[in-house]
C-alpha cells in the first residue's frame, strides 16, 4: 500500500484525531490506506470506517481488510464522502469520535496516465475519480458553454485569462478534443512565460474540480460532520489549494462557509467546532524535500463543542 503514495503529515493527522482505543473513527479519503492503517493500529475495541469512490482504493482496502480480519475493526465503504451520514447510518452508526479527510488527489491517480489527471502524461480526457460517473473531462471541454468554461477556469483554477482560454478551447473543439495532450497544447500557447507548469496545473485543477464536483461534495460533507461527530470529537481536514482551505477554515471557525460568525437569539455564537490551532499546520522542510505533495498541504483541526 505504501507504493500508492506516502501519506502527507501522517503523524500530525493522527495526533489531531486524539484517538481513543475504544473509539469510532472515519477516514473519508482512504486512497492507499496509509492513514487508515495508522488509525487502526491505535484501536483496540474501536472501529474504523473508510470511504473512497476510486476502484483502485477498493483494492487497497481489501488488502488492509485481510491483514486486519482478526480484529474486525475495519469496514470499507465504496462511496463519495458526500454520502457520509447515509452510509454510516446503514452500518448502524450515528455518531463517531473523529473524522479524517485528506483532500488531495493521490500520486497514484496522477501517475496513472490513462486517467488524464496529469499534464505529464497523455491519455483520454477523463479525470473521473469515480470511474462509473457519467461526466468526464471530455464532456466539460467539448460540451460546456463558453460562459461556463470561463467560470470554471476562473473560479476553480484562478486563471486570469480565463476568457481567452475558454475562447481558444471553443475554437479548437470544432474537431473534438479527446486527449490530454491536445488540451495541454491549447493551454500552453496562452500560459505566462516562465509559469507554464503552474498555469497548466491550474487549468487541469479547474477541470478536475468540475468533473468531480469537488467543492459541492466538500460542502455537503462538512455540513454533515456537525451531526456525525459527537461532542469532544475531532474533525481533521488536510487541503491542498486555497479554495478548499478557505471552505474548511471558515467552517471550523464559524460553522458556515461565509466565515462570518452568526449568533442565536440570546447572542450566543453558533459555532459547532472549536479550532485547535489558529493557523493551519504545514509540513516541515524535511518532509517537503522527501514528498513534494506536502508543499501545498494545510492541515486544520476542529473539536466538536456541545
Amino acid at each position: 500500500m505504501s507504493a500508492y503514495h506516502e501519506p502527507v503529515m501522517l503523524q500530525q493527522c493522527i495526533e489531531g484525531l486524539a484517538i481513543r482505543p475504544e473509539g469510532t473513527y472515519v477516514d473519508v479519503t482512504f486512497g492507499g490506506g496509509g492513514h487508515s492503517q495508522e488509525i487502526v493500529g491505535r484501536l483496540e475495541e474501536g472501529t474504523l470506517y473508510a470511504f473512497d469512490q476510486d476502484a483502485d482504493a477498493k483494492v487497497n482496502a481489501e488488502k488492509l481488510s485481510d491483514q486486519l480480519k482478526q480484529k474486525r475493526s475495519f469496514t470499507f465503504i465504496e462511496s463519495n464522502f458526500r454520502y457520509l451520514r447515509r452510509y454510516l447510518k446503514f452500518h448502524g452508526v450515528t455518531q463517531v469520535d473523529g473524522i479524517l479527510a485528506d483532500l488531495g488527489v493521490s500520486s497514484h491517480q496522477i501517475n496513472e496516465g490513462a486517467r488524464g489527471f496529469s499534464t505529464r502524461f497523455d491519455g483520454e480526457l477523463d479525470m473521473r475519480m469515480d470511474q462509473n460517473a457519467d461526466k468526464s473531462a471530455f464532456h466539460v471541454v467539448n460540451e460546456y458553454e463558453e460562459s461556463d468554461l470561463i467560470h470554471i477556469l476562473s473560479a476553480y483554477g484562478e486563471i486570469k485569462n480565463a476568457r481567452t482560454l475558454a475562447n481558444a478551447i471553443i475554437r479548437e473543439r470544432a474537431t473534438p478534443i479527446t486527449r490530454s495532450q491536445q488540451l495541454k497544447e491549447i493551454a500552453s500557447k496562452l500560459a505566462p512565460r516562465g509559469r507554464e507548469a503552474k498555469y497548466l496545473a491550474q487549468v487541469y485543477q479547474a477541470i478536475r474540480i468540475e468533473v468531480n464536483d469537488e467543492m459541492g461534495a466538500l460542502k455537503e460533507f462538512l455540513e454533515q460532520t456537525t451531526e456525525v461527530i459527537r461532542p469532544g470529537g475531532r474533525l481533521v481536514v488536510m487541503s491542498y489549494h486555497s479554495l478548499e482551505d478557505r471552505l474548511v477554515k471558515n467552517f471550523i471557525n464559524t460553522g458556515n462557509f461565509k466565515g462570518k460568525m452568526e449568533k442565536d437569539f440570546y447572542g450566543h455564537e453558533i459555532r459547532p467546532f472549536k479550532p485547535i490551532t489558529k493557523k493551519p499546520i504545514v509540513a516541515e522542510e524535511e518532509e517537503i524535500e522527501r514528498n513534494k505533495r506536502a508543499r501545498s498541504a494545510k492541515l486544520r483541526i476542529g473539536e466538536r463543542v456541545d
